[in-house]
């Protein structure tokens, strides 16, 4: 079990400790479920009725939430970013293979750097290069000519088809496909002919992505996956899609063909933008939020409609239609009382 004293928190933080820095810490919990031996954090006020019941060893919080806290507190800025260090340094997580299992098939021309990990039935096809510290899980495919990173991790059953490069230290949840065929195609008089889509996928250092997404490869170039980016469950991102780095995506959100993310960019969870469109740095998408043009400013932009009662929404779904005409009869009364 990984265990740290406060004193090498507070070292690890540039945090003050105030109170016996000696304590020992093994895990992180929230200040309800917390019990001795766990740290815990005050992020957020709504939650400050709980620090006094709390049965944490130590809290991380604020200079001002401290000054009335008798336990030990550990005193920082931003307590949530202290939190998720300290349970980074304190990660039970197994890693996703350990040593190369030999029901795994590794083709002769294949590259394996140092340390590197193959689980279970996992395939990884010829030409492949996996750097120093690869982790490889069960069941997982790594397509010709692809590139893994160093200390990346691809859990179990992730297809990698051919040509992708994933950066170093990226993690890759279970049943996400990376590089599979764009949806491309012509159409001659009704029938659909496909376009090969022979472009790749380009993903740089420090991704996460979600079990269960999906990134096309790119039609003719590459689609591009930018450092830092985080990536939810059960993505859509289109092939020739540009995601600038540090933005993150939340869950079931589409990304369609061929437009650009900026840098710095939150998009909340079932939203979807439009195809050949950009999105500039910095713009904050709300939930369930569809983006149909450009976005050239930083900001939140947010449509749809919450949730109303049945009654009202199908009557307001009525007004909705009859906006056109209603634009039309106040566009005819200005006029006539311009005449006038």
């Amino acid at each position: 079990m990984q265990q740290m004293t406060l004193k090498e928190v507070g070292l690890l933080l540039n945090a003050v400790v105030q109170g016996d820095d000696s304590q020992v810490i093994s895990s992180v919990a929230t200040l309800e479920d917390a019990i001795e031996g766990q740290l815990s954090f005050l992020a957020n006020s709504k939650y400050r009725a709980q620090l006094e019941q709390t049965q944490a060893t130590a809290v991380l919080m604020t200079e001002q939430n401290a000054q009335d806290y008798k336990g030990t507190a550990i005193i920082l800025a931003d307590p949530y970013v202290g939190f998720a260090r300290i349970a980074q340094q304190l990660d039970t997580t197994p890693a996703a293979a350990q040593g190369i299992h030999p029901s795994a098939f590794i083709d002769p021309t294949a590259q394996l750097g140092d340390n590197v990990s193959i689980g279970a039935n996992a395939v990884i096809a010829a030409n492949v290069i996996l750097s120093d510290n690869v982790q490889i899980g069960a069941g997982t495919v790594v397509g010709e000519s692809s590139i893994i990173g160093q200390n990346t991790r691809l859990w179990a059953n992730v297809t990698v088809y051919h040509d992708v490069h994933i950066g170093m230290n990226c993690i890759v949840h279970s049943a996400s496909v990376i590089g599979s065929d764009g949806f491309g195609y012509a159409n001659e008089r009704g029938t659909w002919i496909k376009i090969p889509q022979t472009g790749g996928v380009r993903i740089g250092n420090n991704v996460e992505i979600g079990a269960c997404t999906s990134i096309d490869r790119g039609a003719l170039s590459h689609t591009e996956i930018h450092d830092g980016v985080i990536i939810d469950n059960q993505v859509q991102v289109a092939h020739n899609a540009i995601i600038g780095m540090n933005t993150a995506i939340a869950g079931s959100t589409t990304i369609a063909g061929s437009t650009e993310i900026g840098k710095y960019c939150i998009i909340g969870g079932n939203s979807a933008v439009a195809g050949h469109i950009k999105v500039a740095d910095g713009v904050h998408i709300s939930g369930g939020t569809n983006v149909t043009s450009v976005i050239r400013e930083k900001g939140v932009y947010s449509s749809a409609t919450v949730a109303t009662e049945n009654k009202l929404w199908r009557r307001n779904t009525v007004r909705f239609r009859q906006l056109d005409d209603l634009f039309s009869r106040v566009k005819q009364l200005e006029n006539a009382q311009k005449q006038d």
